[in-house]
């Protein structure tokens, strides 16, 4: 297969420092856009583009009860599958109808607008807000063939797994229910330590479905955990041509999928985190930091000033 690489810088492309445009705000930005520099590679070409509502129910650092929510993207290809945020997938889209303007065109705008219509503040700190708050990685299935890659975020750093795919053990029974204007048969399965009940449509020929959930004779279109906490609903597909990318960048770091479990539980799950999202980075100097209404980014990846309680998509 030919792959394609380009290179694309990741969403602190997009990021006005603080708006005004100082020099020392501008030296920050490109210091942290230098790190987050996205290089890719198309792997395969989606013929199914797939969207979900993911929802995580949790509490806020004052024990208040809060829902948060995040639009995912699946595509489906021949040899792989992505899943991704949909806000991603937008941004690549664009980019490639030559809609973004370039980081040196960026670099010199002095004002909050960034091109027709849009403004950061208004269209892309939200998305990135509500990212930060759901802890959903990258996960690419059948990439490469046979291993499941995974791309996720403690910041500073940015994590990378391959690991064999896993057979999920799933137990079909003959219950059915429309979800999302689409016919679906029932099934039940245990992953990472949560037990899920998920709907598919074996109308929709393929085995895919959103984060890691896969293998049934038909699209997952709805999966909710046992205790009721992760919720993913199909809102809308396509049957469009898509480019799939695998990406990487300077600051990756490899590591297995049971060490990054149990990193980001032991990291996110700290009582700490709610208050004091930062408490673990030891000198936040030290890193590319570039500081954003009620947050700031690290790295290319952004992250609130006070956070959700944690509640992990894999226990285990």
């Amino acid at each position: 297969m030919q792959k394609i690489i380009v290179t694309m810088m990741a969403f602190a492309l997009t990021v006005p420092t603080q708006v005004q445009a100082q020099e020392d705000g501008l030296a920050d930005l490109k210091a942290a856009m230098i790190a987050a520099k996205v290089h890719q590679v198309c792997i395969d070409t989606a013929n199914l583009v797939v969207a979900y509502d993911y929802e995580c129910r949790t509490q806020d650092a004052d024990g208040k009860a809060v829902t948060d929510r995040m639009k995912l993207c699946l595509l489906v290809g021949r040899h792989c599958t992505r899943s991704f945020p949909y806000r991603k997938f937008r941004k690549e889209r664009e980019w490639a109808e030559g809609k973004k303007q370039s980081a040196a065109d960026f670099l010199q705008m002095n004002k909050r607008e960034y091109m027709e219509g849009y403004d950061f503040f208004s269209d892309e700190l939200p998305l990135l807000r509500a990212e930060s708050f759901c802890f959903m990685p990258q996960v690419w299935t059948d990439y490469p063939e046979g291993q499941v890659t995974v791309r996720d975020a403690i910041p500073p750093s940015i994590y990378e797994t391959q690991e064999k795919r896993k057979n999920i053990k799933w137990t079909l029974n003959d219950d059915t229910l429309t979800v999302a204007g689409y016919l679906c048969k029932t099934a039940v399965c245990q992953l990472h330590g949560r037990k899920w009940t998920v709907r598919y449509a074996e109308d929709i020929a393929t085995t895919a479905g959103p984060w890691k959930l896969c293998g049934l004779p038909g699209l997952i279109v709805e999966a909710v955990s046992d205790d009721g906490i992760h919720r993913f609903t199909l809102t809308e597909l396509q049957h469009a041509t898509a480019p799939i990318f695998y990406e990487t960048n300077a600051i990756t770091v490899k590591t297995s999928e049971d060490k990054l479990i149990k990193n980001r539980n032991k990291t996110f799950g700290n009582r700490l985190y709610p208050k004091d999202s930062h408490y673990y980075i030891a000198n936040l100097q030290s890193v590319d930091v570039v500081y954003v209404d009620e947050g700031s980014i690290i790295n290319g990846t952004y992250v609130s000033n006070k956070a959700h309680v944690y509640m992990p998509l894999e226990k285990e």
